[in-house]
């Protein structure tokens, strides 16, 4: 790791305190204690660790969606983000390579005729999805025929699947195996259409301290921090990304 200069200091807590914004939809890497609110997760323990490093106090800012969390970036409300790594978002952010990957895939319901990821982009098929999530940018940008449905988070999104009798609801893993269980005879397709990546941002314009957390990343990761964090926080179906290239 590179010392944690003033300079570093001064761009990723400009204030004194490093602000930490946290996408609460995702599950995996946030949580909010319900009888305390105080906010927890694998995201928020890497947050800490990283103003424990600068030496300066932290103060968690939560988003109730990835999209709002990358459009506050502009704004200068937080210094430090945990969220997919997106090349929409590489337009305001600077990213780190991915700390962690998640497994994206889609949910059929019973009867459905789909049985592989390629069936999925079809004419006529329909996707509920969490919009502006990190995987809705990715099939924005590769889908060539199904249709995106898009509603606020991922609760949101599967409503909106069951409701309207949608042929597809594309999500995370980990949370299409809850709504599996929400929907009776519904399959989780084999495969993946991607991994998000979920990573470590600060805004664009504070040069040293985006080298500072690209190394940073690369430290926990090989550090074992990550892995550490993800077992402390009983989490499955995260995965710890490879070293960047």
């Amino acid at each position: 790791m590179i010392d944690s200069s003033a300079t570093v200091r001064s761009e990723l807590a400009p204030t004194g305190t490093l602000r930490v914004g946290i996408n609460l939809s995702n599950f995996l890497l946030t949580r909010t204690d319900p009888s305390t609110g105080e906010y927890g997760g694998v995201a928020v323990d890497l947050g800490r660790e990283l103003g424990r490093r600068l030496g300066v106090p932290v103060e968690i800012f939560p988003y109730e969606s990835p999209g709002k969390l990358a459009d506050a970036a502009k704004s200068g409300v937080w210094d430090v983000g945990f969220l997919g790594a997106e090349p929409q978002r590489a337009n305001e952010i600077d990213f780190t390579a991915a700390y962690v990957e998640i497994e994206a895939t889609y949910l059929v319901p019973a009867g459905s005729p789909l049985r592989t990821i390629a069936d999925v982009d079809r004419d006529g098929v329909r996707i509920a999805i969490s919009g502006k999530s990190a995987y809705d940018l990715y099939l924005t940008r590769n889908l060539k025929h199904a249709q995106l449905v898009r509603e606020q988070g991922a609760d949101g999104a599967f409503k909106r699947f069951v409701a309207d009798k949608l042929e597809a609801l594309a999500g995370l893993r980990p949370r299409l195996v809850t709504d599996q269980g929400n929907s009776p005879g519904s399959r989780i397709l084999d495969g993946r259409f991607t991994a998000v990546q979920q990573a470590i941002g600060t805004p664009k314009g504070r040069a040293a301290g985006a080298r500072y957390l690209r190394e940073f990343a690369e430290d926990i990761k090989a550090s074992g921090l990550v892995a550490r964090a993800i077992e402390k926080n009983n989490v499955r179906g995260l995965t710890v990304a490879p070293p960047a290239a």
